[in-house]
């Protein structure tokens, strides 16, 4: 009984480590903090205005059925809800923005699997950045960034899991004292 139990527990951290990281391995995260900054004094946001991410008319790699932008002011509401901080509409304590872009035309070195020769290829990237302000002094406090592959003709489940998985990732480096 305890080498099937064993072998479930196993088979499914396997399983979960396959969902959790395939769509997402090629996003890479990082962040910066003021030092001085003492983030345990913000206790309040407000968003500082809404940024329009990418006009795709073509909808090479966002589905015309997910408002991206909506995405990810929900994810980042979350996020930020989880750490106690909550939104205002009046005297925030600090302020939060984003930007996101996509180059369909961004070239990299691919790796060919038969040859093991690199070539150069097209690989559009994308970019989501994220930055919090106090609001008393209009400093940037913190500031993260996620890129990564566009995942051309993704689904609805594939992106909005990208979009979580480097906004997770981001405020993970948010400093917590």
């Amino acid at each position: 009984m305890r080498q099937l139990l064993r072998l479930f527990a196993f088979a499914f951290i396997v399983l979960l480590t396959a969902c959790t990281t395939a769509p997402t391995k090629d996003i890479k995260v990082d962040a910066e903090a003021d030092p001085k900054a003492s983030f345990s004094g913000f206790k309040t946001y407000a968003w500082l205005a809404s940024a329009q991410i990418v006009f795709d008319p073509e909808g090479q790699w966002e589905p015309r059925n997910v408002d991206i932008d909506a995405e990810v002011q929900s994810m980042i509401n979350s996020e930020l809800q989880k750490r106690g901080i909550a939104k205002v509409n009046t005297n925030p304590d600090m302020l939060v923005a984003y930007a996101a872009g996509v180059d369909m035309t961004t070239l990299g070195l691919k790796e060919n699997p038969e040859t093991g020769e690199k070539l150069l290829e097209n690989i559009p990237g994308a970019a989501l950045v994220v930055a919090l302000i106090d609001a008393d002094t209009g400093y940037v406090i913190w500031i993260a960034e996620a890129v990564g592959d566009v995942q051309q003709q993704a689904d609805e489940a594939t992106v909005r899991a990208r979009i979580d998985y480097a906004i997770k990732e981001m405020f993970r480096l948010l400093p917590k004292n």
